[in-house]
């Protein structure tokens, strides 16, 4: 049987929308524990705030930070070598993003030209993010700390996301968006990081089968990349309408209820 890595999303996928919580898919986490299946995190959120979720998880995977910004291997955890950029607190960094310099000066420079307030993170506070995500202050801190990306919010966000996706595009970089922010990004996704990460994997393993697990856009270029991609219901019931893959499994259940049932129900059809 091959080896089965698992690729997960955190906001509203492995953790509840609203909480902030994974107690839902407590008995598909205690599965893959038991069977020692790679739980790969990957997401938008920093790496200071994904240590925090490992620390909860007992997870000390391989992970994929801001969107595909970082991918970040414990040192001693692949038997094999590969390429990477730099050391770090542990883990051989692999980066692929753009600094947040150049993204927040590129998004000021959007604003100035088009008229419309663009407010990032490195324009708020700590009590501004708190309210804006429902993360307690300590949180909020962690996701304060970014190296390759820049969540904002726009005013009126249907009638000017075009504009200011076509803006970011004309100038060399990428948007995306996920489950409360508009994201700017570099040359990075979560799908490239993957493809990297998984490469690392057969070099050690061969023989690898991948799943993805998401419930926004910016989880697509992951789903695109992994052999079975899930997605998880949105907190309305509805799933994610952008996403049109063939071979893309509807989760039954909202955030982790339906990440829980879709793992139970791929280990009951792989055993």
């Amino acid at each position: 049987m091959p080896k089965v890595v698992i690729y997960s999303d955190l906001d509203g996928t492995l953790l509840d929308h609203d909480s902030y919580s994974f107690k839902a898919a407590a008995e598909a986490l205690d599965l893959i524990r038991s069977k020692n299946i790679p739980l790969i995190l990957c997401t938008s959120k920093t790496r200071k705030e994904i240590e925090l979720y490992r620390r909860q998880l007992d997870n000390d995977y391989p992970f994929i930070s801001e969107n595909g910004g970082g991918i970040f291997i414990p040192k001693t955890y692949f038997s094999k070598e590969f390429d990477y950029h730099r050391e770090v607190d542990g883990y051989k960094v692999i980066d692929l993003g753009t600094s947040r310099e150049t993204l927040i000066s590129t998004l000021r420079s959007i604003s100035e030209e088009t008229g419309i307030q663009i407010k990032g993170f490195s324009d708020m506070n700590v009590k501004e993010i708190a309210e804006l995500t429902g993360l307690d202050k300590d949180t909020a801190k962690l996701a304060m700390v970014r190296d390759h990306s820049e969540p904002f919010i726009i005013p009126e966000s249907e009638k000017y996301t075009a504009t200011i996706e076509d803006k970011i595009n004309l100038k060399g970089y990428r948007h995306t968006r996920g489950g409360r922010f508009h994201h700017i990004l570099g040359g990075n996704d979560k799908g490239k990081a993957v493809k990297i990460l998984t490469n690392i994997y057969k070099s050690e393993f061969d023989d690898i089968k991948t799943v993805g697990i998401g419930d926004s856009l910016n989880d697509l270029p992951m789903l695109e990349t992994v052999d079975i991609p899930i997605i998880v219901q949105k907190p309305s019931g509805s799933y994610e309408s952008h996403m049109n893959l063939p071979n893309l499994v509807h989760a039954y259940g909202i955030g982790p209820s339906g990440w829980n049932s879709s793992i139970l129900k791929l280990f009951m059809n792989f055993d």
